[in-house]
């Protein structure tokens, strides 16, 4: 949730913040003691595109690529692929303030690469970005997972998550709450199969007929979701009333989330 930690961890890691207690070592350096070094190896995705609006798309990526070292020979050998990989070879000598907010996004994507990084930091790298720009992102985080490159990322999109994570750590008030594969923690936190419940019958179809088969009911709004392992049985007794509207799914990350964290809104 908002406030639980991830970006202060993120800082953390990256020798932005010195931790009160304990060790981290980051590509096998101490940090925040020599958090420099590490970070030569390491890609970062902040939270805000921080963009140069005075350069043009390839004059960000040559820039930025200066900073770990490089010389310019270098760094434009490895922009043809880069754009390539952002979608944006055909705006290349296009600034900033030309580019929709995923452009800018996917961008910022790519100078994070622009050092052939081993480790790559995303802080909720797809916050307001459309469905269609959410896609490609995700796309290219695919590909970089491919490659075998290790990737962290913060994120409030469960889906996100279960599609994108090999594990998943959920933090809740500084607090890793659970941690494991998303198949592994749905299986162990939830039942398999959630049926959602809508209409002005709903509370009174939950206490004749469904709560039997529902191993936990939850009321949010005018919606019921059964939670259940017997999900057929409680479609038939529902296919018999008429006064409600429902739908059946797998359980999924996000059923898992709001168990651990709890439905009310955080600021």
């Amino acid at each position: 949730p908002n406030g639980a930690g991830k970006t202060t961890t993120l800082r953390l890691l990256l020798g932005l913040t010195d931790p009160d207690g304990g060790e981290i070592t980051m590509l096998g350096c101490p940090v925040p003691e020599q958090a420099r070094l590490a970070r030569m190896k390491v890609g970062v995705v902040p939270q805000i595109d921080n963009l140069d609006p005075e350069f043009t798309v390839r004059e960000n990526l040559r820039v930025y690529g200066r900073y770990f070292g490089w010389r310019d020979h270098a760094i434009d050998a490895r922009i043809p692929a880069l754009l390539e990989f952002a979608g944006l070879s055909h705006r290349a000598d296009a600034k900033i303030q030309a580019l929709s907010g995923g452009m800018q996004r996917r961008l910022t994507l790519a100078r994070a690469l622009i050092n052939d990084p081993e480790l790559i930091f995303l802080d909720e790298p797809t916050t307001g970005l459309d469905p269609q720009a959410r896609h490609m992102m995700w796309q290219g985080l695919r590909r970089l997972i491919n490659q075998g490159k290790t990737i962290v990322l913060t994120t409030h999109f469960m889906e996100e998550a279960e599609r994108l994570g090999d594990w998943v750590s959920i933090m809740d008030q500084g607090k890793i709450v659970a941690t494991g594969s998303p198949r592994a923690l749905i299986n162990r936190y939830i039942e398999p199969q959630v049926v959602e419940v809508y209409g002005e019958g709903a509370s009174d179809w939950a206490e004749k007929c469904g709560a039997p088969l529902c191993a936990r009911l939850e009321r949010v709004g005018e919606t019921l979701f059964c939670y259940t392992r017997e999900s057929d049985a409680l479609m038939h007794r529902l296919c018999q009333q008429e006064a409600v509207r429902y739908l059946s799914r797998p359980a999924n990350l996000e059923d898992v989330f709001l168990k651990l964290t709890g439905r009310d809104l955080r600021d």
